[in-house]
């Protein structure tokens, strides 16, 4: 196991160095003089030749990314033009936020979506395979933010049940009580399209799993249904269901940007949105890197959770 695990790594390597370059690349594209975004009132062309050669955007842009690469080594992402922080410390911060409700959607979809598959299998063209089916195409085909803001006005506003925005209440608290009750909407929100999708393979992996032979032999067996199910077709079903789910973690990192602004959670997703518009690109491009090789981590933890699974992929 820890072979395969070095040789994922070690795969993951050039991954990481292609997504510096896109990320660094898609900045350097955005329209607009970063500079005279900074400068404001403030921009005359002496300030901006003067703040464009401090800052080392009037070299090319080879050299400016080998720059940023090598600063990001040493583990400086640069400071914040806009908060005046190491970018960092800000991004630190922010995407404790964004794990905590990324972390809560991602075990939320899954726990729905394995549940919502393997009952729909199990009973296959009956009332309850016909109604996961339409929750699930109706839950795929709602945008989040849609879903979000019908959310507040219910749940938020008119019943007053839950917070409609923020981490935790402004008046104090600040207990994990308090950041539950907030999480909760975001964190369904988050979650419903992934669980959809993964509701839906589940249901095709355990139907495939469930024809096999072994399962067969574990019924002439005199196995109660139940344990079928559980010990056999379910274990062998996860097989295929675990690279799904690693997947749907680069959906919850992606769509909590839409969240996060309409719930106003203080996470990575926020800051991206504010720091595109102020063309803070340092803090952009560091908060952007850091969801990215998140996703890819996620993505190597779920290749070797499937490989303790199926001892097989390891060759």
């Amino acid at each position: 196991m820890a072979g395969y695990v070095l040789k994922r790594l070690v795969a993951a390597v050039p991954v990481v160095i292609g997504l510096s370059l896109i990320v660094f690349a898609i900045m350097a594209m955005i329209p607009g003089d970063t500079a005279l975004a900074i400068l404001g009132a403030y921009a005359t062309p002496e300030n901006v030749a003067r703040l464009n050669a401090d800052l080392g955007l009037d070299r090319p842009l080879p050299e400016q990314y080998l720059a940023w690469a090598g600063n990001l080594l040493q583990g400086d992402f640069g400071r914040s033009y806009a908060l005046n922080r190491p970018v960092l410390d800000e991004v630190g911060e922010r995407f404790s936020a964004t794990l905590v409700l990324a972390g809560a959607a991602l075990v939320l979809a899954s726990a729905l979506g394995l549940l919502a598959g393997v009952v729909s299998a199990v009973r296959q063209f009956g009332w309850a395979d016909r109604i996961v089916t339409f929750v699930v195409l109706v839950g795929i085909s709602t945008p989040s933010f849609l879903l979000g803001l019908v959310l507040i006005l219910l749940v938020a506003v008119r019943w007053r049940l839950l917070p409609a925005s923020g981490m935790y209440s402004v008046w104090g608290g600040g207990d994990l009580a308090d950041l539950l009750r907030h999480l909760a909407l975001p964190a369904l929100t988050l979650a419903v399209v992934a669980a959809g999708i993964i509701a839906r393979l589940t249901r095709a992996a355990m139907l495939e799993v469930l024809r096999q032979d072994f399962v067969r032999t574990a019924r002439a067996k005199g196995l109660a249904e139940g344990a079928v199910i559980r010990r056999h077709a379910f274990r062998a079903a996860l097989v295929q269901i675990i690279p799904v789910i690693g997947l749907q973690a680069g959906f919850v990192l992606g769509g909590a940007v839409y969240v996060e602004t309409v719930f106003q959670w203080p996470g990575l997703g926020a800051m991206l949105v504010n720091a595109v518009a102020q063309r803070d690109i340092l803090l952009v491009q560091g908060g952007v890197l850091v969801a990215a090789v998140s996703y890819v981590l996620v993505n190597l933890l779920a290749d070797v959770a499937q490989a303790a699974l199926d001892p097989r992929l390891k060759a």
